[in-house]
Protein backbone atom coordinates (compact mmCIF):
# COMPACT_ATOMS: atom_id res chain seq x y z
CA UNK A 1 0.00 0.00 0.00
CA UNK A 2 3.18 1.89 0.11
CA UNK A 3 3.88 2.58 -3.90
CA UNK A 4 3.04 5.31 -6.02
CA UNK A 5 0.30 3.76 -8.48
CA UNK A 6 1.02 4.22 -12.14
CA UNK A 7 -0.79 6.47 -14.99
CA UNK A 8 -2.59 3.67 -16.44
CA UNK A 9 -4.11 2.66 -13.30
CA UNK A 10 -5.39 6.18 -11.99
CA UNK A 11 -6.50 5.94 -16.02
CA UNK A 12 -8.60 2.82 -15.31
CA UNK A 13 -10.12 4.21 -12.09
CA UNK A 14 -10.85 7.81 -14.00
CA UNK A 15 -12.60 5.80 -16.73
CA UNK A 16 -14.89 3.99 -13.90
CA UNK A 17 -15.53 7.25 -12.15
CA UNK A 18 -15.59 10.09 -15.24
CA UNK A 19 -15.90 8.29 -18.83
CA UNK A 20 -14.52 10.43 -21.96
CA UNK A 21 -12.30 12.74 -19.70
CA UNK A 22 -8.74 12.76 -19.92
CA UNK A 23 -6.15 13.10 -17.25
CA UNK A 24 -3.91 15.71 -16.72
CA UNK A 25 -1.35 14.91 -13.38
CA UNK A 26 -1.89 13.22 -10.56
CA UNK A 27 0.18 13.55 -6.95
CA UNK A 28 0.36 12.06 -3.78
CA UNK A 29 -1.86 13.85 -1.65
CA UNK A 30 -1.96 13.52 2.21
CA UNK A 31 -0.32 11.70 5.06
CA UNK A 32 -2.70 9.02 6.00
CA UNK A 33 -1.29 6.30 7.41
CA UNK A 34 -3.43 3.49 5.50
CA UNK A 35 -4.65 4.31 2.13
CA UNK A 36 -2.90 5.89 -0.93
CA UNK A 37 -4.56 8.95 -1.62
CA UNK A 38 -3.80 11.18 -4.74
CA UNK A 39 -4.87 14.71 -5.95
CA UNK A 40 -5.83 13.84 -9.56
CA UNK A 41 -6.40 16.53 -12.31
CA UNK A 42 -9.03 15.97 -15.28
CA UNK A 43 -9.52 17.92 -18.72
CA UNK A 44 -13.17 17.69 -18.86
CA UNK A 45 -15.56 19.27 -21.69
CA UNK A 46 -16.11 22.30 -19.16
CA UNK A 47 -12.80 23.00 -18.00
CA UNK A 48 -10.13 21.15 -15.61
CA UNK A 49 -11.67 19.45 -12.65
CA UNK A 50 -10.19 18.04 -9.52
CA UNK A 51 -11.16 14.93 -8.02
CA UNK A 52 -9.93 12.82 -4.79
CA UNK A 53 -8.57 9.14 -5.55
CA UNK A 54 -8.35 7.26 -2.73
CA UNK A 55 -7.01 3.17 -3.60
CA UNK A 56 -8.79 1.35 -0.14
CA UNK A 57 -6.53 -0.76 1.89
CA UNK A 58 -8.35 -3.98 2.04
CA UNK A 59 -6.32 -5.77 4.64
CA UNK A 60 -7.46 -2.98 7.39
CA UNK A 61 -10.91 -2.52 5.53
CA UNK A 62 -11.60 -5.73 5.16
CA UNK A 63 -15.08 -4.99 3.87
CA UNK A 64 -14.56 -2.50 1.70
CA UNK A 65 -18.36 -2.02 -0.17
CA UNK A 66 -20.41 -2.10 3.63
CA UNK A 67 -17.69 0.36 4.73
CA UNK A 68 -18.70 2.43 0.98
CA UNK A 69 -22.55 2.07 2.07
CA UNK A 70 -21.29 3.91 5.64
CA UNK A 71 -20.10 6.72 3.20
CA UNK A 72 -22.90 6.98 0.95
CA UNK A 73 -25.26 7.72 4.12
CA UNK A 74 -23.50 9.30 6.58
CA UNK A 75 -22.27 11.76 3.13
CA UNK A 76 -26.18 12.01 1.73
CA UNK A 77 -27.01 13.18 5.24
CA UNK A 78 -24.71 15.67 6.02
CA UNK A 79 -25.08 17.40 2.64
CA UNK A 80 -28.85 17.29 3.56
CA UNK A 81 -28.78 19.11 6.78
CA UNK A 82 -26.00 21.38 5.40
CA UNK A 83 -27.95 22.41 2.62
CA UNK A 84 -30.73 22.91 4.66
CA UNK A 85 -28.77 25.24 6.92
CA UNK A 86 -27.03 27.39 4.74
CA UNK A 87 -28.26 26.49 0.88
CA UNK A 88 -25.67 25.54 -2.32
CA UNK A 89 -22.76 26.59 0.36
CA UNK A 90 -23.27 23.88 2.93
CA UNK A 91 -22.98 21.20 0.21
CA UNK A 92 -19.62 21.71 0.23
CA UNK A 93 -19.01 21.40 4.08
CA UNK A 94 -19.15 17.73 3.06
CA UNK A 95 -17.82 15.51 0.91
CA UNK A 96 -19.48 14.53 -2.39
CA UNK A 97 -18.95 11.25 -3.69
CA UNK A 98 -18.46 9.64 -7.49
CA UNK A 99 -21.08 7.43 -8.65
CA UNK A 100 -19.33 4.96 -10.97
CA UNK A 101 -20.88 4.12 -14.34
CA UNK A 102 -22.55 1.27 -12.78
CA UNK A 103 -24.37 2.97 -10.24
CA UNK A 104 -21.84 2.16 -7.40
CA UNK A 105 -19.71 4.39 -5.26
CA UNK A 106 -16.55 2.19 -5.28
CA UNK A 107 -14.28 0.85 -8.77
CA UNK A 108 -13.00 -3.09 -7.87
CA UNK A 109 -10.78 -3.56 -10.85
CA UNK A 110 -9.87 -6.98 -12.17
CA UNK A 111 -6.81 -7.50 -9.72
CA UNK A 112 -10.04 -7.03 -6.66
CA UNK A 113 -8.09 -3.53 -6.00
CA UNK A 114 -10.91 -1.20 -4.47
CA UNK A 115 -11.30 2.94 -5.63
CA UNK A 116 -13.20 5.75 -4.31
CA UNK A 117 -13.65 9.16 -5.57
CA UNK A 118 -14.79 12.56 -4.37
CA UNK A 119 -15.06 16.20 -5.77
CA UNK A 120 -11.67 17.58 -4.18
CA UNK A 121 -12.58 20.95 -2.37
CA UNK A 122 -10.39 23.42 -3.67
CA UNK A 123 -8.92 26.26 -1.62
CA UNK A 124 -8.25 24.38 1.37
CA UNK A 125 -5.52 23.08 3.52
CA UNK A 126 -5.06 20.45 6.08
CA UNK A 127 -2.23 21.07 9.37
CA UNK A 128 -0.93 17.67 10.76
CA UNK A 129 -0.19 19.72 14.35
CA UNK A 130 -2.04 23.58 15.33
CA UNK A 131 -0.31 26.58 15.17
CA UNK A 132 -2.22 28.42 17.32
CA UNK A 133 -5.42 28.37 19.36
CA UNK A 134 -7.52 29.79 16.74
CA UNK A 135 -6.86 26.38 14.42
CA UNK A 136 -7.59 24.15 17.60
CA UNK A 137 -10.67 26.20 18.15
CA UNK A 138 -11.75 26.05 14.34
CA UNK A 139 -10.99 21.52 14.43
CA UNK A 140 -13.06 21.06 18.07
CA UNK A 141 -15.80 22.79 16.29
CA UNK A 142 -15.85 20.96 12.77
CA UNK A 143 -15.57 17.44 15.12
CA UNK A 144 -18.40 19.59 17.35
CA UNK A 145 -20.50 20.51 14.36
CA UNK A 146 -20.21 16.61 12.81
CA UNK A 147 -21.23 14.84 16.26
CA UNK A 148 -24.07 17.42 16.03
CA UNK A 149 -25.29 16.17 12.43
CA UNK A 150 -25.13 12.68 12.58
CA UNK A 151 -26.96 12.58 16.07
CA UNK A 152 -30.08 11.38 15.07
CA UNK A 153 -28.47 8.86 12.68
CA UNK A 154 -29.42 5.68 14.41
CA UNK A 155 -25.93 3.58 15.52
CA UNK A 156 -27.59 0.04 14.07
CA UNK A 157 -27.75 1.04 10.92
CA UNK A 158 -24.22 1.92 9.85
CA UNK A 159 -21.77 -0.62 9.80
CA UNK A 160 -18.75 -1.20 12.20
CA UNK A 161 -15.88 -1.23 9.78
CA UNK A 162 -13.27 -2.03 12.36
CA UNK A 163 -14.78 -4.05 15.14
CA UNK A 164 -14.25 -2.81 18.68
CA UNK A 165 -11.77 -0.01 17.25
CA UNK A 166 -11.47 2.15 20.67
CA UNK A 167 -11.74 -0.43 22.43
CA UNK A 168 -9.23 0.03 25.03
CA UNK A 169 -9.19 -3.16 27.13
CA UNK A 170 -9.09 -5.50 23.74
CA UNK A 171 -6.17 -3.16 22.49
CA UNK A 172 -4.27 -4.25 25.99
CA UNK A 173 -5.16 -7.41 25.60
CA UNK A 174 -3.49 -7.59 22.44
CA UNK A 175 -0.26 -5.64 23.06
CA UNK A 176 0.03 -7.98 25.90
CA UNK A 177 0.00 -10.65 23.34
CA UNK A 178 2.23 -8.88 20.69
CA UNK A 179 4.81 -8.41 23.84
CA UNK A 180 4.58 -12.56 24.67
CA UNK A 181 5.64 -13.33 21.01
CA UNK A 182 7.89 -9.80 19.66
CA UNK A 183 10.66 -10.29 18.43
CA UNK A 184 12.99 -10.53 21.33
CA UNK A 185 15.40 -7.20 19.89
CA UNK A 186 12.15 -5.34 19.12
CA UNK A 187 11.17 -6.13 23.02
CA UNK A 188 14.72 -5.31 24.13
CA UNK A 189 14.02 -1.57 22.42
CA UNK A 190 10.80 -0.97 23.41
CA UNK A 191 11.63 -1.69 27.27
CA UNK A 192 10.56 1.80 28.52
CA UNK A 193 7.30 2.14 26.27
CA UNK A 194 6.35 -1.21 27.57
CA UNK A 195 6.68 0.13 31.69
CA UNK A 196 5.08 2.85 30.69
CA UNK A 197 2.12 0.97 28.99
CA UNK A 198 1.66 -1.65 31.63
CA UNK A 199 1.74 1.10 34.60
CA UNK A 200 -1.32 2.66 32.89
CA UNK A 201 -3.83 -0.71 32.71
CA UNK A 202 -6.60 0.94 35.57
CA UNK A 203 -7.74 3.24 32.94
CA UNK A 204 -8.26 1.40 30.08
CA UNK A 205 -11.46 -0.09 30.73
CA UNK A 206 -13.78 2.92 31.80
CA UNK A 207 -15.44 4.13 29.07
CA UNK A 208 -16.06 0.96 27.82
CA UNK A 209 -17.31 -0.49 31.18
CA UNK A 210 -19.85 2.44 30.92
CA UNK A 211 -21.31 1.77 27.35
CA UNK A 212 -21.26 -1.71 28.02
CA UNK A 213 -23.65 -0.34 31.76
CA UNK A 214 -26.01 2.01 29.39
CA UNK A 215 -24.32 4.83 31.24
CA UNK A 216 -22.65 6.15 28.30
CA UNK A 217 -25.38 6.03 25.28
CA UNK A 218 -23.62 4.66 21.69
CA UNK A 219 -23.89 7.06 19.40
CA UNK A 220 -22.53 7.49 15.99
CA UNK A 221 -19.30 8.76 16.01
CA UNK A 222 -16.27 9.92 13.65
CA UNK A 223 -13.08 7.90 15.33
CA UNK A 224 -10.86 9.22 13.98
CA UNK A 225 -10.94 12.84 15.11
CA UNK A 226 -7.14 13.73 14.55
CA UNK A 227 -6.32 17.87 13.41
CA UNK A 228 -5.30 16.41 9.71
CA UNK A 229 -8.74 15.27 9.04
CA UNK A 230 -10.09 19.05 8.99
CA UNK A 231 -9.70 20.92 6.18
CA UNK A 232 -9.36 25.07 6.96
CA UNK A 233 -9.97 27.78 4.31
CA UNK A 234 -6.85 28.63 2.97
CA UNK A 235 -8.29 32.61 3.28
CA UNK A 236 -10.23 32.51 6.20
CA UNK A 237 -8.27 29.59 8.67
CA UNK A 238 -11.18 28.69 9.39
CA UNK A 239 -12.69 24.61 9.29
CA UNK A 240 -14.55 23.92 6.33
CA UNK A 241 -15.43 20.43 6.26
CA UNK A 242 -14.29 17.04 8.00
CA UNK A 243 -13.32 14.27 6.14
CA UNK A 244 -11.93 10.68 6.35
CA UNK A 245 -15.64 9.09 7.09
CA UNK A 246 -13.97 5.37 7.17
CA UNK A 247 -14.52 4.92 10.62
CA UNK A 248 -17.55 6.70 11.35
CA UNK A 249 -19.60 3.86 13.03
CA UNK A 250 -20.95 3.08 17.06
CA UNK A 251 -19.04 4.62 19.71
CA UNK A 252 -18.98 7.21 21.93
CA UNK A 253 -17.79 10.99 21.58
CA UNK A 254 -15.43 10.59 24.47
CA UNK A 255 -13.62 8.45 21.97
CA UNK A 256 -13.85 11.39 19.60
CA UNK A 257 -13.11 14.46 21.95
CA UNK A 258 -10.46 12.21 23.01
CA UNK A 259 -8.42 12.14 19.78
CA UNK A 260 -9.34 15.46 19.54
CA UNK A 261 -7.30 16.55 22.90
CA UNK A 262 -4.63 14.26 21.48
CA UNK A 263 -3.76 16.00 18.00
CA UNK A 264 -4.95 19.73 18.65
CA UNK A 265 -3.32 20.29 22.01
CA UNK A 266 0.37 19.78 21.07
CA UNK A 267 2.66 21.72 17.90
CA UNK A 268 4.95 18.65 18.18
CA UNK A 269 3.84 15.91 15.13
CA UNK A 270 2.76 13.05 15.88
CA UNK A 271 5.70 11.09 15.44
CA UNK A 272 8.60 13.50 17.04
CA UNK A 273 11.63 12.43 17.75
CA UNK A 274 12.38 15.25 19.92
CA UNK A 275 10.92 14.32 22.71
CA UNK A 276 11.36 17.49 24.75
CA UNK A 277 8.97 19.52 21.79
CA UNK A 278 6.08 17.29 22.95
CA UNK A 279 3.59 18.99 25.38
CA UNK A 280 0.58 19.53 26.23
CA UNK A 281 -0.59 23.12 26.05
CA UNK A 282 -3.54 24.36 28.34
CA UNK A 283 -4.52 27.26 26.00
CA UNK A 284 -4.69 24.60 23.18
CA UNK A 285 -7.31 22.47 25.07
CA UNK A 286 -9.11 25.81 26.35
CA UNK A 287 -9.54 26.36 22.96
CA UNK A 288 -10.53 23.03 21.52
CA UNK A 289 -12.96 22.28 24.26
CA UNK A 290 -14.30 25.63 23.50
CA UNK A 291 -14.94 24.95 19.96
CA UNK A 292 -16.09 21.20 20.24
CA UNK A 293 -18.87 21.63 23.61
CA UNK A 294 -20.13 24.87 21.21
CA UNK A 295 -21.49 22.75 18.96
CA UNK A 296 -22.41 19.59 21.44
CA UNK A 297 -22.83 21.30 25.25
CA UNK A 298 -26.96 20.39 24.18
CA UNK A 299 -25.90 17.01 23.08
CA UNK A 300 -24.03 15.55 25.76
CA UNK A 301 -25.49 13.82 28.95
CA UNK A 302 -24.12 14.22 32.10
CA UNK A 303 -22.11 10.94 32.37
CA UNK A 304 -20.28 11.70 29.09
CA UNK A 305 -19.40 15.51 30.54
CA UNK A 306 -18.19 13.92 33.99
CA UNK A 307 -15.73 11.76 31.75
CA UNK A 308 -14.55 14.79 29.31
CA UNK A 309 -11.12 15.13 31.82
CA UNK A 310 -10.18 11.37 30.93
CA UNK A 311 -10.67 11.07 27.13
CA UNK A 312 -7.71 13.01 26.05
CA UNK A 313 -5.43 10.73 28.30
CA UNK A 314 -7.50 7.73 27.44
CA UNK A 315 -7.41 8.24 23.78
CA UNK A 316 -3.53 9.31 23.85
CA UNK A 317 -2.94 6.19 25.88
CA UNK A 318 -5.10 4.14 23.36
CA UNK A 319 -3.59 5.34 20.09
CA UNK A 320 0.26 5.24 21.36
CA UNK A 321 -0.35 1.60 22.55
CA UNK A 322 -1.54 1.09 19.23
CA UNK A 323 1.74 2.42 17.53
CA UNK A 324 3.23 0.12 20.40
CA UNK A 325 1.51 -2.78 19.36
CA UNK A 326 1.87 -2.69 15.86
CA UNK A 327 6.41 -2.46 16.37
CA UNK A 328 6.15 -5.81 18.35
CA UNK A 329 4.01 -7.33 15.55
CA UNK A 330 6.46 -6.17 12.94
CA UNK A 331 4.90 -2.96 11.29
CA UNK A 332 1.80 -4.66 10.17
CA UNK A 333 -0.49 -1.71 10.01
CA UNK A 334 0.78 1.74 10.05
CA UNK A 335 2.75 2.56 7.10
CA UNK A 336 6.36 3.40 7.95
CA UNK A 337 8.99 5.81 6.65
CA UNK A 338 11.76 4.17 8.90
CA UNK A 339 12.40 1.03 10.74
CA UNK A 340 11.97 2.71 14.39
CA UNK A 341 9.15 4.56 13.13
CA UNK A 342 6.06 3.22 15.21
CA UNK A 343 8.13 2.68 18.49
CA UNK A 344 8.80 6.73 17.73
CA UNK A 345 5.29 7.41 17.49
CA UNK A 346 4.62 5.36 20.46
CA UNK A 347 7.65 6.78 22.31
CA UNK A 348 5.70 10.38 21.17
CA UNK A 349 2.27 9.71 22.19
CA UNK A 350 3.46 8.46 25.97
CA UNK A 351 5.74 11.54 26.16
CA UNK A 352 2.29 13.80 25.59
CA UNK A 353 0.44 11.61 28.08
CA UNK A 354 3.08 12.33 30.44
CA UNK A 355 2.18 16.11 29.87
CA UNK A 356 -1.66 15.54 30.32
CA UNK A 357 -1.08 14.19 33.70
CA UNK A 358 0.90 16.90 35.15
CA UNK A 359 -1.37 18.74 33.94
CA UNK A 360 -4.27 16.96 34.86
CA UNK A 361 -5.84 19.60 37.81
CA UNK A 362 -6.00 22.43 35.15
CA UNK A 363 -7.28 20.40 32.43
CA UNK A 364 -10.18 19.70 35.09
CA UNK A 365 -10.50 23.59 35.60
CA UNK A 366 -10.78 24.23 32.40
CA UNK A 367 -14.16 21.74 31.49
CA UNK A 368 -15.65 22.59 34.79
CA UNK A 369 -15.41 26.23 33.23
CA UNK A 370 -17.18 24.91 30.02
CA UNK A 371 -19.51 22.60 30.93
CA UNK A 372 -22.80 23.46 33.41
Amino acid sequence: MTRKHSPEEIIEVLSHFDPGNSLLRYEPLGHGHIHDTYLVEVAGSDGPKKYTFQHINTLVFWQPELMMANWEKITRHLREKLTAASGKKGQWQSLRLLVGKDGRSFYRSAQNEYWRAYHYIDRCHTVEAPKNPEQAYEAGKAFGLFQKLVADLNPAEIFETIPHFHHTPRRFERFLQALQAANPERRKRAGSAVSFALERETIVSVVTEGMASGRLPRRVTHNDTKINNVLFDDETGKGVCVIDLDTTMPGSPLYDFGDLVRTATCRAAEDEVDLSRVKFELEFFRAVAEGYLSQTADLLTPAEKELLPLAGRLLTFTIGLRFLTDYLEGDVYFKISRPEHNLERALAQFQLLSSMEEQEKEIQRVLSSLVT
